[in-house]
């Protein structure tokens, strides 16, 4: 038995710290302080040797020291009035916080094993709620007659911690209670004492149907973890505490109804009721949302008659506002939903859309092969092959539609709208249609609608798709259109009057996107800049192929029927997951993505809602943070790969995302920049592409069509201009004709340019002006745990020597001051870098390698050989790195740099040999900043720059697969390629070349 007390003492006894322990026995207190453990297990196990002692507890959090000498390391039996114990004042902070789950009996006996069963159970139910909330794994423990489970905390011992712990207990409380088993809401206070495990409980005699029991420990974690704050305040606020105010039809309505009543009208059985916060609660006996559990539902009725109902499971909103589901689902008449108080209380859950009436998960139709999919696949592929099965090509159309969809489910993000423009009759409002049929049918909005429709349909659902097919949008609509794509994640609010001239609010559900198709696009560029702009695929060889699935399509007889095909219900199951939760997606790399075109502001923000997008896709194969009760993902280069890739479609081949040009007016630019015409006219445009002159004068000069104005080219592309100009012709009569005419001019250099302004990349260079990209913040507080594997790679750097060439000294953007997290502009600093120190490895081969050791100076080793370490000795020097050496972070982390000690650490050191050959407790990677990183790559640069114009950047073409390095540094991993020379560059010789390019034109 003092081995069992001695585990015990193991998690609850503080380090270096003093506990009481207190035996109540029949008529007396027993109690002493102790400092050393060993002395605290042997009278605890003399104590439970007395038959009067009924339980032996200890203080469960740390206590001011001062009280040791009350009775130091000693019991005294039978305390005196005058002999105190530890009150709350006398807690130095809060180390756990106790849920204690007692069965219901009668008072002063044990527990049958039937009862002390229940209580265990109950206890596992709650440990399992609790760890789909994010907290860790408790300590499990049997108290004797009920169970037990400690939850490892830090906070201070005020009065705001305090009630944070109460109201966390009366949630569980309220929540896991019934008539079998109960959770104490009195543990609260912190100077609680607690059981010893490892001795004996004893309540009333010992009889074989109630029989005395040891107390013990059943599970305690390696490491036992500390729960957030942050996931105490939720659990805290997990129900509604305070009743309702407003929101209701009727304040005489929603007192009148009887919610007691109406739950016993529909079968709906409860199993206790209690009275909550002036009101009452119901948990019902079996949950009306799903039949996969049947606890955790519950409802409740405030004062003022308010009702608040949902289920604490995550399956089923994890705690939101359910009550106009639970009404719809038992009513089916709809004046009588309309009768009682309207949906009041805190606001609906981030676990899924508000107002939505979404069924049980389980019983969704291909819900196993969505989840697989979502957990190991490629959802988005998935879904737009389903879509490929219903409609031939137009793929990239098809992705920006369902990356639409996905922006609703992302909380830092202002939407993904979508603009489609192209020839009637070439499929547009079809694409729709076939996308659409994937989502959920309630989130379906679509026809022909007034200017006010919106605001007065009462189906409307937050995350509703709104189609708007070839509709001429009036100056109101565009209006309303720019206002809810700026107002996306709240809902729009429209104020009018009604008939009798009274003020009347009128709003649009937040999170709705908007899919619109027009033959010439919106016509109001302050519409097109609010969206994706893509084009229908109006070639030839895709009318080829929509003629040869029309006509394949009905030789045979219908596969389903009138029913979806199977491939369109997995993709509803997975918009139903993914629509269950909203996530915070992180981007790590923001700071140092690169545009070349950087006059429209708003397509920086549409690239990064793309990349979250293309995250949100994943995120069941990501890790998911819980930060202050909101679920975080971070994006990955793989998420930016996909998002430039389809932003670079977008400002080429399938849309016109920065140039704002439709499919036609772009075919017409490229066979003027095709022909190379000096200058041309009209006619000849005419004769080139068989249009008329009509249509090729509308796309040039623009025109009004229904009060709308639509712009031309000459508005729209810098290269193109015209003069009007007076042509003399002679005719045979020998009469000169005098005519305008327009003569157009095209400037190919110009336009080169301005047709690739869509051009992305992530920054590997130095910080440029503008900006400190170098000094973004961390996408999470404190340090990221150790990226997983990098001490496994055993992968050797394989890059040239260093010569002596190298030792250049090169300046960082940015300085560091000496106050810890100060950044300052200058050119001295702690970060300003010194000479390349050239040293020899083991290997025969240059390079440049670090040690532990700061105060170590510059020297030879014991064999008289260069050290292979340059370190931090006198003023001005620095350590020397190879970045060679280095990779990225996934996630930043607030950790000193080994160079320079700023705490804001971006690369970490690969498995080398150098790092392999250190003593064993220097082996750790070490962390660098990004400063630090780019000075050591800007030395090796900068020993052979290329000349100005030697590399032709509008010639590279973006690749997707492992080309090699570099051709300019032979550092980083080259992701543009020249066809003809073979140049390959990585992205931050690709972004000086640009820069270079642009500052010369600047001075031209």
């Amino acid at each position: 038995m003092s081995e069992e007390i001695d585990q015990a003492l193991s998690p609850l006894f503080p380090d270096q710290g003093i506990a009481e322990l207190r035996a109540l026995a029949d008529n007396a207190v027993h109690s002493g302080y102790f400092d050393k453990p060993e002395a605290l297990a042997s009278h605890a196990l003399s104590l439970d040797t007395l038959p009067e002692v009924q339980g032996i507890y200890i203080t469960l959090n740390p206590v001011n020291p001062a009280l040791l000498a009350r009775r130091a390391n000693r019991v005294k039996l039978r305390l005196g009035r005058k002999d105190a114990t530890t009150s709350d004042a006398d807690i130095l902070c809060r180390r756990w916080f106790p849920v204690d789950l007692d069965p219901v009996r009668p008072s002063g006996v044990s527990s049958t094993e039937e009862e002390h069963k229940a209580a265990i159970d109950r206890a596992e139910r709650v440990a399992a709620w609790l760890s789909d909330m994010g907290f860790p794994e408790p300590v499990r423990a049997d108290s004797g007659n009920g169970a037990h489970l400690l939850y490892h905390v830090d906070l201070p011992n005020d009065e705001a911690a305090s009630e944070l712990v109460k109201k966390c207990l009366a949630t569980l409380d309220a929540l896991f209670s019934d008539g079998t088993v109960t959770v104490d809401s009195a543990n609260f206070n912190p100077a609680r004492i607690w059981k010893l495990y490892g001795t004996t409980t004893r309540k009333g005699d010992h009889t074989l149907e109630r029989p005395h029991r040891k107390s013990r420990l059943l599970a305690v974690p390696d490491p036992v973890e500390p729960v957030r704050r942050e996931l105490l305040e939720q659990l805290a606020r997990a129900l509604p505490r305070e009743s309702p105010s407003g929101g209701t039809s009727s304040s005489r309505t929603a007192k009148g109804f009887d919610l007691r009543a109406w739950l016993s009208s529909h079968g709906l059985a409860v199993r206790t009721e209690r009275p909550w916060q002036g009101g009452t609660l119901f948990v019902l006996e079996e949950c009306p949302f799903s039949g996969s559990h049947k606890d955790g539902a519950f409802a409740i009725q405030f004062p003022n008659g308010a009702i608040f109902a949902g289920c604490h499971h995550q399956t089923c909103g994890g705690g939101a506002q359910r009550w106009p589901d639970l009404r719809r689902q038992y009513e089916r008449s709809s004046s009588s939903a309309r009768s009682g108080p309207a949906p009041v209380g805190p606001p609906a859950a981030l676990g899924c859309f508000s107002g939505s009436d979404p069924a049980a998960l389980e019983t969704y139709p291909g819900l196993e092969e969505a989840a697989e999919v979502l957990r190991t696949g490629d959802p988005l592929r998935t879904m737009l092959d389903t879509g490929g099965l219903d409609h031939v090509g137009d793929r990239t159309v098809a992705e920006c539609l369902l990356l639409s969809l996905a922006s609703r489910s992302v909380i830092n993000t202002n939407g993904l709208h979508v603009s489609v423009t192209g020839e009637s009759g070439k499929g547009k409002s079809h694409v729709f249609s076939t996308i659409l049929r994937q989502v959920p049918e309630r989130f379906r909005l679509r026809g022909a609608m007034s200017n006010k429709a919106l605001f007065y349909h009462d189906s409307l659902q937050p995350g509703t798709v709104i189609i708007l097919d070839d509709t001429t949008l009036s100056d109101e609509m565009q209006e309303i259109l720019k206002g809810v794509t700026t107002s996306f994640r709240e809902p729009f609010i429209y104020r009018t009057v009604s008939r009798d001239r009274k003020g009347q609010v009128c709003t649009i559900p937040e999170r709705c996107v908007w899919w619109v198709a027009k033959v010439e696009g919106s016509g109001d560029d302050q519409v097109f800049n609010r969206m994706l702009t893509c084009w229908i695929d109006d070639s030839p060889e895709q009318d080829d192929l929509v003629l040869a699935r029309v006509l394949l399509r009905d030789q045979d007889v219908p596969a389903y029927g009138d029913e979806e095909r199977p491939e369109v219900l997995v993709c509803q199951a997975m918009w139903e997951v993914l629509g269950r939760q909203r996530f915070y997606v992180v981007v790590p790399f923001s700071s140092r993505i690169r545009f070349q075109a950087r006059d429209n502001r708003r397509n920086p923000e549409m690239l990064l809602d793309l990349i979250k997008a293309n995250t949100l896709f994943r995120f069941m194969q990501r890790e998911t943070r819980d930060v202050s009760g909101v679920a975080c993902i971070v994006a990955t280069r793989e998420d930016f790969r996909e998002a430039a890739r389809l932003y670079g479609l977008l400002h080429g081949s399938a849309g016109g995302q920065t140039s704002k040009l439709t499919r036609r007016e772009a075919d017409l630019l490229d066979l003027i920049s095709k022909e190379r015409w000096p200058e041309f006219t009209i006619p000849m445009l005419q004769r080139a592409t068989g249009w008329s002159n009509g249509s090729i004068h509308k796309l040039i000069h623009g025109y009004t069509s229904r009060g709308m104005s639509y712009s031309g080219l000459l508005e729209k592309c810098p290269a193109i201009a015209f003069t009007d100009r007076t042509v003399v012709s002679e005719e045979e009569s020998g009469l000169s004709m005098r005519r305008r005419t327009n003569a157009y001019t095209f400037d190919q250099e110009l336009y080169k340019h301005w047709i690739t302004g869509g051009g992305v990349w992530i920054e590997e260079m130095g910080p440029v002006e503008g900006g400190d990209p170098c000094n973004p913040p961390a996408p999470f507080p404190g340090p990221s745990a150790e990226v997983a594997g990098e001490d496994n790679a055993q992968a050797k750097t394989t890059g040239e020597s260093l010569s002596s060439t190298h030792s250049t000294c090169v300046s960082t953007c940015v300085s560091y001051s000496r106050e810890e997290d100060t950044y300052r502009d200058g050119a001295a600093g702690a970060c300003t870098p010194a000479p390349v120190s050239e040293v020899s490895s083991a290997e025969g081969q240059e390079e440049i390698s670090l040690e532990s050791n700061q105060n170590t100076k510059l020297g030879e080793d014991i064999s008289g050989n260069r050290s292979r370490s340059s370190l931090k000795g006198a003023e001005g020097e620095r350590r020397s790195i190879n970045p060679r050496d280095y990779k990225v972070l996934d996630i930043p982390e607030r950790t000193p740099c080994w160079v320079c000690g700023r705490k804001d650490s971006r690369y970490i050191e690969k498995f080398t040999p150098e790092r392999k050959s250190r003593p064993k407790d220097q082996q750790g990677a070490w962390r660098i900043c990004k400063p630090c990183y780019q000075a050591a790559v800007d030395r090796e640069r900068s020993s052979a720059p290329p000349l100005p114009g030697v590399i032709d950047t509008s010639k590279m073409e973006r690749v997707n697969v492992s080309i090699g390095r570099c051709s300019v540094c032979d550092i980083e991993p080259a992701v543009w390629k020249d066809t003809e020379s073979m140049v390959r560059l990585c992205e931050g010789c690709y972004a000086w070349m640009v820069r270079e390019w642009n500052r010369d034109k600047e001075i031209n």
